[in-house]
């Protein structure tokens, strides 16, 4: 560190990434990280999602929980707009991921032909 104006720019680096974490809210993207996920790439998929968000300065929640019983469409992301149905998406690749943002996040369009049956 050489100046208080570095610290202050670290800390409000770190607090944007807390924020994608630990928001109400807010549309939220949970990824499925158990063992069987974590095996399929969720993992990656998980650090992706957080960088992009991140990158477009989206007010998401990033977020993993445990297994969704869909082990053969492993990585398994559900996206949960405020005041809509939860939608989970399977076998998702970083192409996927991409389009999950840009039409469903950013834009109110759920991707019927990645949508898992619920």
């Amino acid at each position: 560190m050489k100046s208080l104006a570095e610290l202050t720019e670290l800390k409000e680096q770190a607090e944007k990434k807390l924020r994608v974490r630990k928001s109400s809210g807010k549309p939220q993207i949970i990824v499925g990280m158990d063992d069987c996920g974590i095996d399929a790439g969720a993992r990656e998929i998980l650090k992706k999602f957080l960088a992009e968000v991140n990158q477009r300065d989206l007010d998401v929640i990033v977020t993993q929980t445990e297994c969704s019983g869909q082990c053969d469409q492993e990585p398994v992301v559900t996206v949960q707009l405020p005041e809509e149905s939860k939608v989970t998406y399977g076998n998702v690749t970083a192409e996927k991921l991409e389009q999950i943002i840009e039409e469903h996040i950013v834009n109110g369009n759920i991707l019927e032909d990645l949508k898992l049956d619920q």
